[in-house]
């Protein structure tokens, strides 16, 4: 039953009641002061808060960007961390990186969905999005190639279009043709992301659709499905196994961790969840448990066979609350291990160390691309400084990208030429000027912080 609410408000003469999450507009008359009735639809006011009501910044999420981020570095230096790269080596540390690659997956939805304006239209959002990646991946895959060319790696089409094009993700045997040989694998979540933002203004219309008290049963659903995923890949050959991990099939892997499809799953889950947030639904749970529950779930997925250590599994459920706590907490203005000013530069410069992390590790003091056998070379304190040299570079070298590259290219090519960003244009009754389709609306602060998202 819909709570229909009737109040009286008084009110002195001449002056304007504007009641906008109620839908209510009045002028009063001079004269004498009038007692006015507004009706107020608390499931309406719940369902669809204006974006401009949301708090201007998530700092809490931006700098948990920068722990994913890092999580993935760290999973990628395990080989000189324990001294070996396939056999022994703790699978609790290269869990991490596909729990960093879920995360982004999961906060992807939940951010394109808290900052979505419903006067955006589809090309301006696309716009956007690709403003947001393409220069940093157009200049990383410049570098690689050159590097390539540099270290003697054989430079081949298989191993430069796919991720020129950032269609990996659709080849389902890319590694076994040789795909991964120098490349900077991490892009091939760019592919995901791009079929992603193809489909999120169709996704936040039909997700838009349902109602606030089915949207808890939608997302545990969901979170089902994301379950069953390495279920269904099981019906797929177990052989030939990944170059990177014996005992992983390499097709399982493609269905199961690489392919968009199935990984939309975790970006439908963070759409829910932030429109579990917005609508008033949130169970209110708490960060401390959130983050506990994520870390047992790591530890679980970390002890699990084959393909199911890959997949997100219940890790997605618990990232899910995760983020939509951490949200809650900046919506308060409470402060959090991840809301500081130091963290939040992190998280800003977090895609861009993503992205050139692996070329460090592969090309730099590690030397990876010439690594052979089942062992890192080197004494202990020989790899510490690897480890040590190469995360500063790369810190250093994601910085840069993202000063020179990134922030530049967002600021210069996000919106169309010749259009500003500006307050809400108001008609001379106080009304707000119906914007045309061709019309760049404001988009939600938090844009700015996170520029909505990033792999």
């Amino acid at each position: 039953m819909r709570c229909i609410e009737k109040i009286r408000l008084t009110v002195p003469a001449g002056h304007l009641i504007v009641a906008q999450t109620v839908c209510a507009r009045a002028r009063i008359p001079p004269g004498k002061p009038w007692c006015v009735d507004v009706v107020i639809d608390r499931e309406a006011v719940m369902q669809t808060p204006e974006p401009s009501a949301r708090p201007s910044r998530l700092p809490s999420l931006t700098g948990m960007r920068f722990i994913a981020a890092f999580a993935v570095v760290v999973s990628h230096l395990a080989g000189q961390i324990f001294g070996s790269i396939h056999p022994g080596l703790p699978y609790l540390i290269t869990t991490l990186g596909p729990v960093g690659v879920a995360f982004f997956f999961v906060l992807s939805g939940f951010i394109l969905t808290w900052v979505a304006d419903p006067n955006d239209t589809a090309g301006l959002f696309w716009r956007r999005r690709l403003v947001k990646i393409l220069p940093n991946h157009l200049t990383t895959f410049t570098a690689t190639v050159a590097l390539m060319a540099a270290a003697g790696v054989p430079i081949m089409v298989i191993n430069t279009i796919p991720p020129l094009l950032l269609i990996e993700p659709w080849i389902p045997d890319f590694d076994a043709l040789g795909g991964l040989t120098g490349i900077n694998v991490p892009s091939w979540t760019l592919g995901c992301e791009l079929v992603f933002y193809l489909a999120f203004p169709w996704l936040i219309r039909l997700i838009g659709r349902i109602r606030p008290p089915r949207l808890w049963p939608w997302a545990v659903g969901v979170a089902i499905a994301i379950i069953a995923v390495p279920f269904a890949a099981q019906a797929l050959p177990a052989r030939p196994a990944t170059s990177w991990d014996p005992a992983i099939a390499e097709l399982q892997s493609w269905f199961a961790y690489s392919l968009p499809f199935t990984r939309m799953l975790e970006f439908v889950l963070g759409i829910l969840m932030a429109r579990i947030v917005i609508s008033g639904k949130w169970i209110r749970l708490g960060m401390t448990p959130a983050f506990l529950l994520t870390i047992a779930c790591v530890v679980v997925q970390s002890h699990l066979p084959g393909v199911f250590r890959l997949c997100a599994g219940p890790t997605a459920s618990a990232l899910a609350l995760l983020i939509a706590a951490a949200a809650s907490a900046d919506v308060r203005t409470a402060r959090t291990p991840f809301s500081g000013r130091t963290m939040v530069w992190l998280g800003e410069i977090s895609f861009a160390l993503y992205l050139v992390h692996y070329l460090v590790i592969q090309y730099g003091p590690i030397d990876g691309v010439h690594a052979t056998g089942g062992t890192a070379g080197g004494a202990a304190s020989t790899r510490l400084v690897h480890i040590l040299l190469t995360v500063a570079i790369s810190l250093v070298l994601a910085a840069a990208l993202y000063t020179l590259v990134e922030r530049p290219a967002v600021r210069r090519f996000s919106r169309p030429r010749g259009r500003r960003a500006g307050p809400t244009p108001v008609r001379e009754d106080g009304r707000p000027r119906t914007r045309r389709r061709d019309e760049l609306s404001l988009p939600h602060p938090g844009a700015v912080t996170h520029d909505e998202t990033q792999p």
